[in-house]
Parts: C-alpha cells; sequence; structure tokens
C-alpha cells in the first residue's frame, strides 16, 4: 500500500484532475472532502471527458470550457470499492482482479489512509519471488 496518496478535490475542475494524472505516474485519484473519501477518478474516466470530441476540435473553446467548468465531482465514481488497512494481500488482489481497476483506496472508516495499486503489487511480487 502506498500511504502518501495523491487525491483530487471534488471541486476541482477536471482540467486540476487531467493534468495530475498526466503528469504523475498514477492511473487514479481517490476524490476527497478533506481526508473523507467521496470517489474516485481514473485516467480513463478522464481520457473520455478530457480528449476533445470532434465536435470540440471544431471549436477548441467548448472543450476548454468543459476542462474548466466540469467539477470532478461530476466526473468521479462515487462511493469506490475499498479495503480496510489489515485487509489481507490476497483479498486485495482478488477484488482488483474483478473489478478490472488499477487502484483500491484503504480507509479507515471513511478516512483516506492509503491505496493499493498495481504497482505496489508488482512491487510486493518483485520483492517476495524474484
Amino acid at each position: 500500500m502506498s500511504s502518501e496518496v495523491v487525491t483530487a478535490e471534488s471541486t476541482w475542475p477536471i482540467r486540476k484532475a487531467w493534468e495530475i494524472l498526466r503528469d504523475e505516474p498514477m492511473h487514479c485519484l481517490p476524490v476527497s472532502d478533506g481526508e473523507r473519501l467521496l470517489g474516485i477518478i481514473t485516467d480513463r474516466d478522464l481520457r473520455v471527458l478530457a480528449a476533445p470530441s470532434s465536435v470540440a476540435l471544431a471549436e477548441e473553446k467548448y472543450h476548454q470550457f468543459l476542462m474548466d467548468n466540469m467539477s470532478v465531482r461530476e466526473a468521479m465514481t462515487p462511493e469506490p470499492r475499498t479495503v480496510a488497512p489489515d485487509t489481507e494481500l490476497k483479498e486485495a488482489v482478488s477484488i482488483i482482479l474483478e473489478m478490472g481497476v488499477g487502484g483500491l483506496p484503504v480507509v479507515e472508516g471513511e478516512k483516506i489512509v492509503g491505496i493499493i495499486t498495481e504497482t505496489d503489487l508488482l512491487k510486493v511480487l518483485e520483492e517476495r519471488f524474484l
């Protein structure tokens, strides 16, 4: 688990989340309201929204308007599946595989305390077996 979690605020414009995911080596951002988990937004979600459509390409100002005026809250998946810090690794892996997601928030109550990503799982594999 990565305990230093980069989160998005629900009120941010999607442009801000898009820029973080574009520039950082991560594929999802938990969405918070302070420390409380509200949802999750992924690079897949944002590619659909942030990539200009053929209509928006004709009028770049509409694309820019969307990027600056649509909030993360409007684009996120609310109430994502989570695990607790004491969840067994096998269970977390099963959830990630079953859901086809790249990250699984780790919460205590409603507070985000970490995230388990595909990269974290590969590191465990490398440390233990390679």
